[in-house]
């Protein structure tokens, strides 16, 4: 038996070369319906934000913009921390951290609340869980509320200084965004 070797031939040679010219339009086509996709760069800037800590001083608290959500970061007093580890899960309405960084059914401990080491740094997304109203608890004269934290002045939600709901009708804690310290005095939320 004699085996037959095939010679490549031009009209081979086209039928591949054609191939190739075909599927270099169609990525060259479909390359801008594929980059259009991805998230502008308006975007990906608010994915995170870095916020220096240093200039807030204890018992001080500042609101930052992070995704279009006010952030509230608050340098608690020792007073406030002890307050707010004294608190029993028992009389707390969630009993959830609503911690990103944690499982939905991580205990609201004040210690699940904020990072290791720097339980005086609280920070939470400001936006009451009852109908997105901002609470009141950042400037130096706003109410408080009955448990010394944030007070929704829209329908009496009151927040410790954990931000966990005490009293009202907001049915959630506030969320704790996901930060991390990249510094003793810096923080990157997102």
């Amino acid at each position: 038996m004699a085996s037959e070797v095939e010679d490549v031939n031009r009209r081979d040679f086209l039928v591949i070369a054609g191939n190739a010219f075909v599927a270099v339009g169609a990525a060259v086509t479909l390359w801008p319906f594929v980059a259009q996709m991805n998230p502008d760069a308006g975007a990906q800037a608010l994915a995170s934000i870095e916020v220096d800590l240093s200039p807030i001083q204890q018992g001080q608290a500042v609101t930052v913009m992070w995704r279009g959500k006010p952030v509230f970061i608050r340098n608690r007093t020792p007073e406030e921390i002890e307050t707010a580890e004294a608190d029993k899960l028992d009389d707390l309405p969630d009993r959830s951290a609503r911690n990103e960084l944690l499982p939905e059914a991580t205990p609201a401990t004040d210690a699940n609340r904020v990072k290791e080491g720097h339980a005086n740094w609280l920070v939470l997304v400001g936006i009451c869980t009852h109908l997105g109203c901002i609470p009141k608890g950042q400037a130096m004269g706003d109410a408080k509320g009955e448990f010394g934290g944030w007070f929704c002045p829209c329908h009496g939600s009151h927040y410790d200084t954990s931000g966990r709901i005490r009293k009202g009708p907001a049915p959630r804690n506030l969320d704790v965004p996901p930060y991390e310290f990249v510094s003793d005095t810096k923080i990157k939320i997102g």
